[in-house]
């Protein structure tokens, strides 16, 4: 599998860039350079940058949005689930299931990897190839590697960290797991490092949010610390996104879904993030081949539909305003959901649509962990003014609003557990909820364990709810298990202890 990576990562680089003429990838090396004649000017360096977000486009996405969500409440199942989807849906994980194969994500870190690796050998081969640029070539890359650390220490707690490059068959080595402070220690120093040199624009507004920048990385820090339980050092992460004024809240002057349509078409004042499949999308697709389609359908139609809207969400989250029809929610009929018929229309594209754009992460998400820090430090008062001006944005209903007292922070009906809710409401299907309600439930050492439980009972069949409930009463089953062929082929390997 990795014989031949640089060989690989230009093909890739190149394929992308066929496909998306208008991008930001610009450059392309003839394919089929070996390593011995890669690395030779800054052409190639960008070259392999580019080659980074174009495997991660291929079909990670899907694969986010799966890993962060189908283990929660929010989604079910629908006509074309898997039986490995159906499996995890049901608590009945086990090491066979590919869901659980982790090596999507140890490619872009071993494409990461290698530009940390060898691009600094082209600044003394390439006079016109700047030391800034290579610093933010290696930031950048940097950066997307403690990306998908952080979601691999998230999915399996225990990884192996490989920070260095991978370049032929001969170089494979096997690699026992390191702990999650470890991981998220390395997570914490690829970031900081990142922080100094990455660029915070680079010159247009689709490279500004198709490419990381400072701003993602102060986002991604802030994820990070409330995940380590640092409040202090994620509202520092997140006042710095706030304070670069570059970003804010998309809205709209009447109830409509106006907002979230100028988010979802991508590139907008809300996105910080997103991950662009080209804007030539329109005409490499129509409104069936679209990405995700094969996940949610488009629209009524159910013929490759994987996954609909829980109860949960259409009768809880956006309950309806019984007295009055035309109060509603604007996150929910139409933007998130069909709440009459739990279909999922947050990912709809028709044909002639703008390009497809998978938004990692957003201004509403800078606030609300905002939030989340600020009632951490005990400033309830603060961290609900935050919670109204993202309920006024969306027009919620008085039925979904609550009042909790400022000083109950993490108590049942606290201020927590509010911007919980507030969170699932605002990112629905976006793939954060299984990773939201699990950081607050496992902190203070699983204070709020009740919060699983609840979830559990939710979403899982009648008939299998009682041995799940069991299942996630203990902390060791809220990861995945190392997928059997990682066992079979690298004996360093250990089992996670729950699926042992």
């Amino acid at each position: 599998m990795l014989k031949k990576i640089f060989y690989n990562l230009i093909c890739v680089s190149s394929l992308l860039i066929a496909s998306s003429c208008d991008s930001w990838l610009a450059l392309s090396p003839q394919d089929g350079i070996v390593q011995s004649r890669f690395w030779q000017n800054k052409e190639q360096v960008e070259s392999a940058v580019s080659g980074i977000y174009a495997s991660l486009i291929d079909g990670l996405p899907e694969k986010m949005f799966i890993l962060g969500e189908i283990r929660a409440d929010m989604v079910t199942s629908s006509f074309r689930i898997t039986n490995a989807e159906l499996d995890i849906m049901s608590s009945n994980i086990l090491p066979t299931n590919a869901l659980t194969d982790w090596r999507d994500f140890y490619r872009i870190i071993n494409y990461s990897n290698t530009v940390v690796a060898f691009a600094p050998s082209v600044l003394d081969k390439d006079k016109t190839y700047t030391e800034a640029a290579l610093k933010g070539h290696v930031a950048e890359a940097k950066a997307m590697r403690a990306w998908m650390y952080f979601y691999l220490v998230r999915l399996f707690g225990e990884v192996p960290l490989k920070l260095s490059a991978t370049s032929s068959d001969d170089e494979i080595v096997a690699l026992a797991k390191s702990g999650k402070d470890v991981i998220l220690a390395q997570i914490v120093k690829d970031l900081e490092e990142a922080e100094k040199d990455i660029p915070s624009t680079y010159g247009n507004k689709e490279k500004d949010h198709s490419r990381i920048t400072k701003h993602m990385v102060n986002t991604l820090q802030a994820d990070v610390y409330l995940w380590m339980e640092k409040p202090t050092e994620a509202l520092a992460a997140a006042n710095k996104v706030i304070a670069s004024a570059k970003f804010g809240l998309v809205s709209s002057p009447e109830r409509s879904i106006s907002w979230f349509n100028t988010i979802k078409a991508g590139n907008s004042n809300e996105g910080i993030f997103e991950l662009a499949h080209g804007s030539d999308y329109v005409i490499r697709f129509v409104a069936t081949t679209y990405p995700f389609y094969a996940i949610f359908g488009s629209g009524a139609s159910s013929t490759y539909r994987r996954y609909q809207s829980t109860t949960y969400v259409t009768e809880t989250l956006f309950t309806e305003d019984v007295i009055d029809p035309t109060n509603y929610d604007t996150r929910a009929d139409d933007a998130s959901l069909s709440t009459a018929t739990g279909v999922i229309r947050k990912y709809d594209r028709l044909s002639g649509d703008t390009p497809f754009n998978f938004i990692v992460y957003r201004y509403a998400d800078v606030l609300l962990m905002k939030a989340e820090a600020l009632a951490l430090l005990n400033r309830g008062t603060e961290a609900l003014a935050i919670v109204k001006q993202i309920r006024q944005r969306a027009w919620a209903i008085p039925q979904t609003e609550k009042s909790p007292e400022p000083t109950n922070i993490d108590g049942v009906g606290g201020v927590l557990e509010y911007i919980l809710e507030e969170r699932a409401r605002e990112f629905a299907f976006e793939g954060k909820r299984w990773f939201d309600v699990l950081r607050n439930a496992k902190r203070s050492n699983y204070k709020r364990l009740d919060l699983l439980i609840d979830l559990t009972a939710r979403s899982v069949p009648s008939e299998r709810q009682q041995s799940a409930i069991a299942k996630i009463k203990d902390p060791n089953s809220h990861y995945l298990p190392i997928y059997l062929y990682e066992l079979q082929t690298n004996t360093l390997l250990v089992q996670n202890p729950f699926y042992k």
